[in-house]
C-alpha cells in the first residue's frame, strides 16, 4: 500500500487516543508530520494544541494557530468523537449538545479554519463518520444525529471543493479503543464482540491520503466482516 509523500503535514483531531492516535502513528511511520488537536497530549514529540472541540470557535482558532506555527498543512483527519448512549429523555441536554458539537460542529469548524491552507497545498480532508451515520439505532439519538450530519456535510463538501481539495468520507465500524470504556455495561461490546483494530482503519485513511491530485476516494466503509451495524 502506498503512503503519503514524505514530509506531508497532517492535522488529526482527537489524535491522543483511539483511531486518532493510530492515524498519528501511521503518518509518522510514513515520514509525514502529524499535528494534533485534543484535550490530552499526544505521543511525545508530536506538535499539538490543547483544545476542547466542543468550543467550535476555539477549535477554529486553535487550528489556525497550530498550522501557522508549523508552517502549512497538507491534510486534515477529523478523528475526534464522543458518545454517551441513552434514551433521549435520560441524556442531559448539555451532554446531548456536547456530543453533536464535538462529533459534527467541530468537524466543520476545524475544516473551515484549515481550508485556506489546504487550498494552497491542494490538500486532502478525511472526515470520520460511523456505521451509525448510515443506520439508526435506539438510545443513540445524539450520536446518530451527529454522524448522519457528518455524512451529509462531507458529501456536500466534496461537491463544493471538487477540483481544489480532496475529500473522503470514512465510515468505520466498531474498533478496539477506549471509546466504550465509560459506558454503562448495557452499552459496552460483549467479551465476544468482533471489532476492528484502529491501526487497520488508520491504514484505510492512509490509502485515501495517498491518492494523487485529481483522483478521489470519495467514501470508505471499514468494519469487521461481522459488524452488526452495517449494512
Amino acid at each position: 500500500m502506498s503512503a503519503p509523500d514524505t514530509g506531508r503535514t497532517v492535522l488529526v483531531t482527537g489524535g491522543s487516543s483511539g483511531l486518532g492516535a493510530a492515524v498519528v502513528a501511521a503518518v509518522a511511520r510514513s515520514g509525514g508530520r502529524p499535528l494534533v488537536l485534543d484535550r490530552q497530549p499526544p505521543a511525545d514529540g508530536v506538535p499539538w494544541i490543547e483544545c476542547d472541540l466542543a468550543d467550535t470557535r476555539g477549535a477554529e482558532e486553535a487550528t489556525r494557530r497550530l498550522v501557522e506555527r508549523t508552517g502549512g498543512l497538507d491534510a486534515v483527519v477529523t478523528a475526534a468523537g464522543i458518545d454517551v448512549p441513552g434514551r433521549l429523555a435520560d441524556v442531559p441536554g448539555e451532554t446531548w449538545d456536547r456530543i453533536v458539537a464535538v462529533d459534527l460542529l467541530a468537524t466543520a469548524a476545524v475544516i473551515r479554519a484549515a481550508l485556506p491552507f489546504l487550498e494552497a497545498s491542494r490538500g486532502h480532508i478525511v472526515t470520520v463518520a460511523s456505521t451509525l451515520g448510515l443506520k439508526a439505532v435506539s438510545d443513540a439519538t445524539a450520536y446518530c444525529a451527529a454522524k448522519f450530519g457528518v455524512v451529509g456535510f462531507t458529501r456536500a463538501l466534496a461537491a463544493e471543493l471538487a477540483g481544489s481539495v480532496g475529500v473522503t468520507l470514512l465510515v468505520p465500524g466498531g474498533m478496539r479503543t477506549a471509546f466504550f470504556d465509560d459506558r454503562d455495561a448495557q452499552y459496552r461490546p460483549g467479551p465476544d464482540a468482533i471489532l476492528n483494530e484502529p491501526a487497520d482503519t488508520a491504514a484505510a485513511i492512509m490509502f485515501a491520503l495517498s491518492q494523487p491530485a485529481g483522483c478521489a476516494v470519495r467514501e470508505l466503509v471499514v468494519c469487521a466482516e461481522q459488524e452488526t451495524s452495517y449494512p
